[in-house]
């Protein structure tokens, strides 16, 4: 990989930085206009993480951050852990845009910014500010959500330097939930879910699940970080999938934050949504970056970083933006991938240190990788279960002449694509795999917002659509 960019490159990106500062320079004439400020961000997100990468790719390798890309004839020796950088620029972006949410509130709450004509009374001043007139609560999720983005950023990086075996590394993103489930809890502390109406003779309109609600919440915060790592190992699948989601998300804030008719008031969770999108364009931004370098065939590597920040990013807008439901339904192939993965994961199974398709060089595709059973043989219970997924082609399994399993596909959705499909080049394989990830992903929106009325009285969506 190039470590310096063409003129070409080097032109567009700093046309591209310098429109986006003059983008954000413009909203300080009104009201600030926090979201084309985000999106303006996003821009700066984007032209530095790919001047980024491309500049320190070299430094790395000699870091010793680097690593072989075995599906590739040559085994060609690029950068690792790529992600970092993309996390730390979009930190850096969204600690920098802090004031653009609140600059309206800023400019009210402080004396003379801009309200010169508002009259008071002596006794609403406090030390010079309207101290009652500031979102506290708005400003305390959006630091909790800086925070724990910041602590997952910083355990990916231990696990990216270190190599954290997986049953230990499954519970490191629960320290990065902390902040948000506090700060949850201190300004809006909800643990009642509404009941399908085919429950509510049993449980009530509302059933208030108390400390579960918080570990519900925990455990999103867990899942979405290793679901991301989980469904990994080929060129531009960590990258992609995470845009995809991070697009649907976009899509579903629209829903809220656009407004149905001119004259319709403003949705409920219009401020919910909105807070979603400030996190969601930036992070948009760094990864399309990093999927330019990323995709097949690869010049970098994300590491296991980016798949942390990832998925704390979509965990921190679903819990925060009060959407988890909607967010699980975006997730449906890593929520399926975990699930037919759970065996190997929790020793089930034997589980290789490493699940990858396996590279014929031969041809140059990719085929599904095997763990083996001849040194450790399987549970007899395991094994009739092992035998039935071989015969309905959710494993290909291989027996010896006695009928004992000796060897299967290993258990998750990229090897199983492989099983179904046979072996293909890794773009092909990655490409297979979005298209899935988008169907599901717009199947989970059309759930969310249409069949779910057949279990709920009302969507949250049709809240703020005016009835006739």
């Amino acid at each position: 990989m190039s470590n310096s960019l063409s003129r070409t490159e080097t032109l567009s990106l700093f046309s591209l930085f310098a429109a986006c500062v003059g983008i954000i320079a413009n909203t300080f004439h009104g009201d600030g206009e926090p979201l084309i400020a985000s999106i303006a961000f996003s821009g700066i997100a984007f032209a530095s993480t790919y001047a980024l990468i491309r500049w320190l790719g070299d430094v790395f390798i000699r870091a010793g951050l680097k690593g072989k890309d075995m599906s590739k004839r040559n085994s060609p020796v690029i950068p690792e852990t790529m992600g970092a950088v993309c996390a730390v620029v979009y930190l850096l972006i969204i600690i920098v845009f802090i004031p653009f949410p609140f600059y309206k509130d800023i400019v009210v709450a402080t004396s003379g910014g801009g309200n010169r004509d508002f009259i008071i009374k002596a006794e609403q001043v406090e030390t010079g500010r309207f101290l009652h007139r500031f979102p506290h609560s708005k400003l305390a999720s959006y630091l909790s959500a800086i925070l724990s983005l910041q602590s997952v950023v910083i355990l990916g990086l231990g696990d990216d330097l270190f190599d954290i075996r997986w049953r230990h590394k499954l519970l490191i993103p629960a320290f990065a939930s902390i902040p948000m489930l506090i700060v949850y809890f201190v300004d809006f502390g909800v643990t009642q879910i509404v009941v399908p109406k085919f429950l509510r003779p049993y449980f009530g309109e509302l059933l208030n699940l108390g400390w579960l609600y918080y570990a519900y919440m925990a455990s999103i915060g867990i899942f979405c970080p290793n679901s991301i790592n989980i469904l990994a190992g080929i060129n531009g699948l960590e990258v992609s999938q995470s845009i995809v989601i991070a697009l649907l998300l976009i899509l579903n804030d629209l829903l809220y934050v656009l407004p149905i008719s001119p004259s319709a008031p403003p949705h409920p969770a219009t401020d919910s949504h909105f807070f979603s999108l400030y996190l969601l364009l930036p992070f948009l931004g760094t990864s399309l970056a990093l999927w330019t370098q990323n995709w097949y065939p690869a010049k970098v590597f994300v590491g296991d970083t980016y798949c942390y920040f990832a998925g704390m990013v979509f965990a921190v807008v679903g819990i925060q933006g009060h959407f988890s439901k909607t967010l699980l339904l975006l997730l449906i192939p890593q929520i399926a991938n975990f699930l037919y993965s759970a065996p190997q994961l929790f020793q089930v199974v034997p589980c290789p240190r490493h699940r990858l398709p396996r590279f014929n060089a031969r041809t140059g595709f990719l085929e599904p990788s095997t763990a083996d059973f001849t040194q450790k043989p399987l549970r007899p219970l395991v094994e009739v279960v092992v035998k039935m997924l071989g015969k309905i082609k959710l494993l290909q399994i291989e027996e010896d002449e006695k009928g004992k399993v000796i060897r299967s596909s290993n258990f998750t959705i990229i090897n199983l694509w492989l099983v179904w499909f046979g072996p293909m080049r890794e773009d092909r394989l990655a490409m297979g795999l979005l298209g899935m990830q988008i169907a599901c992903g717009l199947l989970g929106l059309w759930v969310r917002h249409s069949l779910a009325l057949l279990v709920f009285t009302a969507d949250n969506w049709s809240l703020g659509i005016p009835r006739s």
